[in-house]
């Protein structure tokens, strides 16, 4: 696999007109909503740049619609904390840019801890072999991110609307997202941006310095609560952005791209399926 065929693939311009951009994804999420025939849009907020600039760009397409159409057009913002969130102050900052039309807040603790539990106890004493703690950390935090999408469809499906989903160029090529979790959605207006263009796009919409510029963080496993995805990827954001880019990286670091690019192929690809 070549670093040009993954660029192909990610569609990630080495040059953006920031303005642009905004329009044309502006337009994009309009245009699948007329398509849909849906009138609502469900997104998740965090207090990240990837949520933010997402949601902002999700009302923006609601506020155009309503004006030429004269339709009821709306977009749900969803807070979906796990206990208490440690940046939750980010979260109602992010909520304050975006200015949703409506706010929904569901926290996920009580059903996240009863389904982890009831599996836990299924499995126990059926010796089967598990990875340790450390990655029983890592299964509940996958747990919670399933959770907080089927919170976001029985929104959607109760309104008649569609789940916006967060995830960039920068997080497709290394698979970093939950599969049927943050990653099953209706629609990626992020697609095609980088890291760092995402950033610059969120910076133009009007969001605040410390919400643009903020360090990215899953922020879904208890043992070390506010890990940066740059340690989970095991490469920078700046480097990432720079193979996208088409640009010369060192060689680990566009080796591990790459390799987690391929191991991560299945995240990416239709549902396997035997030739009949």
């Amino acid at each position: 696999m070549k670093q040009q065929d993954i660029v192909q693939e990610m569609k990630v311009k080495p040059v953006i007109d920031v303005m642009a951009e905004i329009q044309n994804r502006v337009e994009f999420i309009k245009q699948l909503m007329l398509k849909s025939q849906v009138h609502h849009l469900v997104l998740g907020i965090s207090g990240g740049v990837d949520s933010s600039t997402a949601g902002r760009l999700s009302q923006l397409a609601v506020e155009q619609l309503r004006e030429e159409t004269g339709e009821h057009y709306q977009f749900i913002a969803v807070r979906l904390p796990y206990k208490v969130q440690m940046d939750e102050d980010d979260a109602q900052q992010a909520l304050q840019f975006i200015q949703a039309d409506k706010v929904v807040t569901v926290n996920i603790a009580t059903e996240v801890d009863h389904i982890k539990l009831a599996v836990d106890e299924a499995m126990e004493g059926n010796d089967f072999q598990t990875n340790g703690h450390n990655h029983e950390d890592f299964v509940k935090g996958n747990v919670k991110a399933r959770m907080r999408m089927i919170v976001q469809y029985t929104i959607a499906n109760k309104v008649g609307g569609l789940v916006v989903g967060t995830d960039h160029s920068a997080e497709a090529i290394m698979g970093f997202y939950t599969k049927h979790g943050d990653g099953a959605v209706d629609l990626t207006p992020l697609f095609g941006l980088n890291k760092r263009q995402v950033r610059t796009l969120c910076k133009e919409l009007g969001a605040p310095e410390n919400i643009y510029n903020k360090p990215a963080t899953a922020d879904l496993e208890e043992l070390d609560p506010q890990a940066l995805d740059e340690v989970r990827l095991g490469v920078s954001y700046q480097y990432i952005d720079d193979f996208l880019e088409g640009k010369t990286v060192p060689e680990q670091a566009a080796e591990t791209i790459i390799k987690q690019y391929q191991r991560t192929i299945h995240k990416r690809s239709a549902i396997p399926t035997p030739n009949c």
